[in-house]
């Protein structure tokens, strides 16, 4: 939005008060709890708005730290490490790490404003904290209330944030779509094949309705388990690491670890390589990450993004790809996802302290009960139109945030 003269420059710490987050003491453990959102640089990936994060303070973490309490529509900028540059803002009462400092707007900025002339800035805070000589990036609270951004008179200021907000609002929307389907598909996992509460019968009401009649159990090596289901080791059911051919094409896709979610099966930024390396993969295979603390962090992800079901992709060597031999896909990145699946790698972890793997013999112990095909078959058909579903919506929020992105430069010029 072009105005007739350049817009006044004006610090970062004249345009509200700045806090930086500290973390409490993890050895007090009744500092935690699920009150009071704690953001840290791996929870700013979840577009405009936190609304969910790894980890939340109870009211005594609360009482703690309330000097640093910051209000919801408070603008969160990560300042150390190569996460620098992140822009989020709060949706309630939070509190942060050490990593952010954020910014709590006066009178004189709109937040959402600030938000949006901060976030095209990730580049150039990277280069002011990677100082020569310097190992991990860092932009202090001083440097960063130093920190100018132009600012146009509040009417102004609203019409841009109005126009780009509108965009991450359907974005948001849809994020939230994405986020409820994945755990209904989770849930049913849990049900039927947990549980054993499922319903036998097509005509029958869903399982996570109380539509789940009671099943005759017999002993097995897992327990008891549904009559007429099958105890099998993860191998038979699932292969580990697929063998497939390497790709001759000149432009190879590539994940790298950091394309996979903590929380959700989508994966993130794609790479373009001129060669192939690393872990291969194709459509309906999960992949798991087998390096710590990746694993404990939960980074998995299912791969429904490539152009057909022939093409290879690649991604880092630290994938652990997982492929239904007598399952289906859906039912392996659910299982991928669940405690003990993840309980039983992160058991199996060996090597030096900081970059210790999963050893793949630890699938072999890893046992599971085979459901019969016709329940198999009931299941897939209801939890792969969710999975697709959740590409959909993906793609469409891709659309929006290029949308998004190619307006921001344009709203902000005030030359």
């Amino acid at each position: 939005m072009k105005n007739g003269s350049k817009w006044p420059e004006v610090r970062i710490g004249d345009l509200g008060a700045v806090h930086t987050g500290r973390t409490p003491s993890t050895k007090r453990p009744e500092y935690f709890g699920e009150t009071f959102p704690f953001i840290t640089p791996g929870d700013m990936h979840q577009g405009k708005r936190v609304r969910v994060t790894s980890r939340s303070l109870s009211p005594d973490g609360a009482r703690l730290l309330d000097r640093i309490r910051v209000p919801a529509k408070s603008v969160c900028v990560s300042c150390i490490g190569w996460q620098m540059g992140e822009v989020v803002m709060t949706s309630t009462d939070s509190f942060t790490n050490q990593q952010i400092n954020t910014v709590v707007s006066n009178e004189k900025v709109d937040p959402d404003f600030l938000y949006y002339s901060l976030r095209p800035r990730k580049q150039k805070l990277l280069s002011l904290g990677s100082g020569i000589g310097v190992r991990t990036p860092i932009l202090n609270k001083s440097e960063f209330s130093n920190l100018t951004v132009a600012l146009p008179d509040l009417p102004t200021q609203r019409k841009i944030a109005g126009i780009l907000s509108a965009y991450d609002d359907l974005i948001e929307n849809n994020l939230r779509r994405i986020r409820i389907l994945e755990e209904m598909a989770q849930s049913l996992y849990r049900e039927w094949f947990v549980h054993f509460r499922f319903a036998r019968d097509p005509s029958e009401a869903s399982a996570t309705e109380g539509g789940h009649q009671s099943t005759k159990m017999t002993d097995s090596p897992l327990g008891p388990i549904p009559e007429g289901w099958e105890v099998k080791s993860m191998p038979e059911a699932v292969e580990v690491r697929p063998k497939l051919p390497i790709p001759k094409d000149d432009e190879i896709p590539f994940i790298p670890m950091g394309s996979l979610s903590e929380t959700s099966m989508l994966i993130g930024e794609v790479e373009i390589r001129a060669k192939a390396s690393g872990s291969r993969f194709q459509n309906g295979d999960t992949l798991c990450a087998r390096i710590t603390p990746c694993l404990e962090n939960g980074k998995t992800g299912f791969v429904q993004f490539l152009p057909d079901d022939d093409a290879i992709c690649c991604g880092s060597t630290e994938f652990i790809v997982l492929r239904s031999k007598t399952v289906c896909p859906e039912y392996v990145y659910l299982m991928a996802r669940s405690d003990p699946f993840r309980d039983n790698a992160i058991k199996s972890m060996s090597g030096a302290t900081g970059r210790q793997r999963v050893r793949d013999e630890c699938f072999d112990q890893f046992l599971l009960a085979q459901p019969p095909e016709d329940l198999l078959e009931r299941f897939r058909s209801t939890t792969r139109p969710q999975f697709q579903l959740i590409r959909s919506l993906n793609v469409r929020n891709q659309t929006l945030r290029q949308t998004r992105d190619l307006l921001l430069p344009k709203l902000m010029s005030h030359n």
